[in-house]
């Protein structure tokens, strides 16, 4: 039992360094933000629809459930834009650390969504991610369009993790995150051929590295992601899970730091504002999850 306890425990924390490593194949991968995300997006429907064929899974859900899928595949495809954009436009640490600031774009869109009220120590929290943010952003003022295009991504994080939130209570996350790849790549195409004037063999021309770098994005980072993070989270807690997740940007940064030294290379300001941040987001998990927890005892 212990053996099976620690094996779960280091799955979730290799999901975690999954998704921090999400950012590091930006880096890597010579294309832009908008085809880069294309090309994800469409190899993980493949990836996914080929574990859906295997497993038996049913796609067939009611038309109204496709469409609200549809909404949040455009918001994922939005949010990997702007992120990977972030990326393009400063580097890998200031998209991470600027989308740490997404758990408080949550809790103010929870109370939306859920109809719930805000909670007074969010608010103190939120605040104090703002002076982390504004601490950055005096510091690398060079990286001012990253900064932006990081808090947007968070933003939209947020807002499709907390619509995904509602979406499981009535399906599963392999058929939830089929639509809303697939739709995410339709609505990059109708994109691309609107305001791109359509495809050209310069898009589909990628290096094989590129390629490569995309098909571990496509499926370690997403499909395999998706799946398993649902896998695990029925055998550990909400409390580890949430908690740990939210050592992605540090992990993140960390190999960034490492694998990047140039590129990454930041003042010390930086360092103290995204420290700031990503200390109040663990401090906001721990809070949150504790009082979950007492009101499980109690009930």
């Amino acid at each position: 039992m212990p053996n099976a306890k620690l094996k779960n425990y280091l799955h979730l924390h290799f999901l975690v360094f999954v998704a921090g490593f999400t950012a590091i194949l930006g880096e890597v991968i010579s294309i832009s933000a908008v085809p880069l995300v294309w090309f994800r997006m469409a190899m993980a429907s493949i990836l996914i629809l080929a574990y859906v064929k295997v497993a038996g899974i049913r796609l067939r859900i009611p038309p109204k459930a496709i469409l609200r899928y549809t909404v949040a595949g455009i918001i994922i495809a939005l949010h990997w834009i702007t992120f990977f954009g972030a990326i393009d436009a400063a580097n890998v640490s200031i998209a991470l650390a600027m989308f740490s600031t997404g758990a408080f774009f949550a809790s103010f869109i929870e109370p939306v969504i859920y109809r719930r009220k805000v909670i007074w120590y969010e608010i103190v929290f939120g605040l104090v991610v703002v002076i982390g943010v504004y601490i950055v952003t005096q510091s690398e003022m060079r990286y001012l369009t990253g900064i932006i295009l990081g808090i947007i991504s968070a933003f939209l994080s947020s807002l499709f993790a907390v619509l995904n939130g509602t979406f499981l209570k009535q399906h599963t996350a392999t058929v939830i995150s089929f639509y809303e790849f697939v739709s995410g790549v339709l609505f990059i195409t109708l994109f691309i051929l609107i305001f791109k004037g359509g495809f050209s063999l310069s898009f589909f021309s990628l290096r094989l590295s590129d390629f490569g770098y995309l098909f571990i994005l496509a499926s370690v980072c997403t499909a395999y992601a998706f799946i398993a993070a649902v896998h695990v989270m029925k055998l550990i807690s909400p409390y580890t899970v949430v908690l740990t997740y939210n050592l992605e940007p540090l992990y993140g940064i960390i190999m960034a730091v490492m694998l990047f030294p140039q590129k990454e290379q930041m003042s010390n300001s930086f360092y103290y504002g995204a420290t700031i941040i990503i200390a109040t987001v663990l401090l906001n998990g721990i809070i949150k999850n504790t009082k979950a927890l007492k009101r499980k005892r109690t009930s």
